[in-house]
């Protein structure tokens, strides 16, 4: 199995996780790779800060495929330099990242304006690898339905809406520049995105996925009125349980192309601000509720392993290897204890 989406921390987040504890919690998962996203402080957008993360991980000794994304800013050195990367250190470097929408960290590009530049140019400097794009479109955000100090809000403050936007207006850029890569839609959370995608693919003229996280397929919005709801704060949002309900069985459907935790701890007191929440002790689970809810053998290993490798065009190793399921004590709180899952 492999995990294409987590948030190891590290660096100068060391008090929120170490990539030595990320990837021994991955390997006692049962995951045989992790793709590392480059929001870390600080982010991953030089070929000297890629470097030094790989070696990191080098160093740590885990047997567990370690590939990070290249980040991209709006600069159109930084974009040349994380393509040369790309083709230089790939397939350690698995593919580059757009966040098209504040998140955390301080990685975001979001003028639409500069999105379509980027695109351009991954195009013109023959970029054919995956990029993988938070999509979120701050024009509509709803800043005078939220107060930080009720967590529900959050859900408020970015709609289904914004999000959807954001898809299509991705797409857009990418058929304009006639991109050669794979367009990735992270964590993809509405019907109506999934329902983009499909469009895009069936017109055959970019190549797209899209990827789930568990907690988009199981949680839904109103589990943040309750006690400690903040913890379940997350970017993109929790939806509307409707909406949730309709991306599981999406998810059943093959609509979806993989499963990403989106892995992303934060310290307890951090959790009133920020967005994230710790995926990867829940994995192993979250296949287990799958089969029990009648998931093909097959379809299982294309969500957790063949589409994710064929799409990277990386070859990692499926070692069947049975994963521990008692890793909740990983850390301090774990957002499905909130659910009997």
């Amino acid at each position: 199995m492999i995990d294409p989406h987590v948030h190891l921390r590290d660096f100068h987040e060391q008090h929120k996780e170490t990539v030595a504890h990320g990837l021994d919690v991955a390997f006692r998962a049962g995951l045989d790779g992790v793709f590392e996203m480059p929001n870390t402080d600080p982010p991953l957008v030089s070929k000297k800060v890629i470097k030094d993360r790989l070696d990191l991980a080098d160093r740590v000794g885990v047997p567990v495929f370690h590939g990070v994304y290249g980040g991209l800013t709006g600069n159109a050195d930084q974009v040349k330099e994380m393509v040369d990367t790309w083709k230089e250190l790939f397939p350690r470097v698995v593919g580059l990242k757009l966040y098209a929408g504040r998140s955390t960290g301080t990685l975001s590009v979001m003028s639409p304006q500069e999105q379509e530049k980027i695109i351009q140019a991954l195009s013109f400097l023959g970029f054919t690898g995956v990029l993988a794009v938070h999509c979120e479109k701050e024009s509509c955000f709803r800043h005078e339905l939220y107060d930080p100090d009720i967590p529900f809000s959050h859900t408020l403050l970015r709609p289904p809406e914004s999000e959807v936007e954001s898809i299509i207006d991705i797409i857009s850029y990418a058929r304009k520049a006639s991109f050669k890569g794979t367009l990735h839609i992270c964590h993809i959370s509405t019907a109506r995105s999934v329902a983009e995608v499909e469009k895009a693919r069936k017109a055959k003229d970019i190549r797209i996925t899209c990827g789930i996280t568990p907690h988009h397929a199981l949680l839904y919005d109103e589990l943040m009125k309750e006690k400690n709801g903040h913890l379940l704060r997350m970017n993109p949002p929790l939806r509307p349980e409707k909406i949730q309900k309709a991306m599981l069985a999406l998810l059943f459907k093959g609509k979806i192309d993989w499963i990403e935790t989106d892995h992303a701890p934060h310290l307890l007191p951090e959790k009133n601000r920020a967005s994230g929440i710790p995926g990867l002790p829940f994995y192993p689970h979250f296949i287990r509720r799958l089969c029990g809810m009648g998931m093909s053998d097959e379809l299982v290993r294309q969500l957790t392993h063949s589409s994710i490798c064929d799409t990277f065009r990386i070859d990692i190793k499926n070692t069947g290897r049975t994963p521990v399921f008692n890793l909740e004590g990983e850390y301090e709180f774990d957002a499905f204890a909130l659910m009997k899952v």
